[in-house]
C-alpha cells in the first residue's frame, strides 16, 4: 500500500520542495509525519477515530443524564403528527398535565435506551477504514457523522427498540399512554389513534444522536480549539485549506 496520499498535495501547492521547509512542516505537526515525511495514511485514520470519539464522550453522554432529552431543544421529543391532536385537545379539555407527563415519559425511554448505544459506535470506529477515514477528511461538514450512521443505524435500532420497550414498564409510560389514548379515544367525535410509540420513539432517539455527534463534529471541523489531540489539530489543519 502507498504511503502517500491525495492531502500530500496539500505540501505541493504550497511549494514545500525544500529540506528545510518540510521539516519546519514536520515541527508544526508532530506525530503526523511518518519516516519518510510524508503525512501517513494511518495517521489520519487515527485522528478521525479520535475526533469520533471525542463527539461520542462528549455529546452522546448528555443524552443519558436525566432530561437529557426533554430538556435539549435540538433533540427533544414531542408526540408525532398523528398525536399532536391529542395534546391540543387533552390540553383545550384541562389535561395539559396529561399531556405533559406522557412527552417526558417517552423522553425518559429514550434516555435510557442511548446507554445502549457507546459500545456499538465504538465498534464502528474501530472498523473504520484508512478509506473511509480520506473521505471523511476532505468530505462534506458532517462525513464523520454520516459515516457512523451508514454503520451503526441498523444495529443501533435493533439494540434501542427493545430497551425503549422495557424502559415504557420502567418509567410507567406504557400505563400513562394507555390512559392519555384511552381518555382520547373516550372524547366524542374524535378519531381512534393507537400509535406504535416504541418505533417512533426509536427512531426519534436514533436521530438525537446523530444530531448531538454532527454538533461536535462541525466544532471540530471549524474550530481549531476544540481539536484536543495533536493528531487532529494537525490532520484537521489540512481541511482547513481544502
Amino acid at each position: 500500500m502507498k504511503k502517500i496520499i491525495y492531502p500530500f498535495s496539500v505540501f505541493i501547492l504550497f511549494g514545500l520542495s525544500g529540506c528545510a521547509e518540510l521539516q519546519q512542516v514536520a515541527n508544526q505537526m508532530p506525530g503526523i509525519l511518518n519516516e519518510s515525511g510524508q503525512i501517513g495514511q494511518n495517521q489520519i485514520a487515527q485522528a478521525l477515530k479520535q475526533a469520533l470519539n471525542q463527539g461520542v464522550d462528549k455529546q452522546v453522554s448528555k443524552l443519558t443524564k436525566t432530561n437529557g432529552f426533554l430538556n435539549n431543544n435540538l433533540v427533544k421529543i414531542g408526540l408525532p403528527s398523528e398525536l399532536q391532536q391529542i395534546e391540543s385537545t387533552l390540553r383545550s379539555v384541562g389535561l395539559g398535565s396529561l399531556a405533559d407527563e406522557g412527552v417526558k415519559a417517552l423522553n425518559r425511554a429514550a434516555e435510557n435506551a442511548v446507554k445502549e448505544a457507546t459500545p456499538i459506535f465504538i465498534d464502528a470506529i474501530k472498523g473504520m477504514t484508512i478509506s473511509d477515514a480520506t473521505n471523511i477528511l476532505m468530505g462534506n461538514q458532517n462525513a464523520a457523522t454520516a459515516y457512523l450512521e451508514r454503520t451503526t443505524s441498523k444495529a443501533l435500532y435493533s439494540k434501542f427498540n427493545p430497551v425503549i420497550k422495557n424502559s415504557f414498564d420502567k418509567v410507567g409510560a406504557d400505563k400513562i399512554w394507555a390512559n392519555i389514548i384511552t381518555q382520547y379515544n373516550s372524547i366524542p367525535m374524535v378519531k381512534k389513534v393507537n400509535p406504535d410509540l416504541t418505533d417512533y420513539v426509536t427512531q426519534q432517539a436514533l436521530s438525537g444522536v446523530y444530531k448531538m455527534i454532527e454538533q461536535e463534529e462541525l466544532n471540530i471541523r471549524k474550530n481549531a480549539s476544540s481539536r484536543t489531540t495533536d493528531l487532529m489539530k494537525s490532520v484537521f489543519s489540512m481541511q482547513d485549506k481544502k
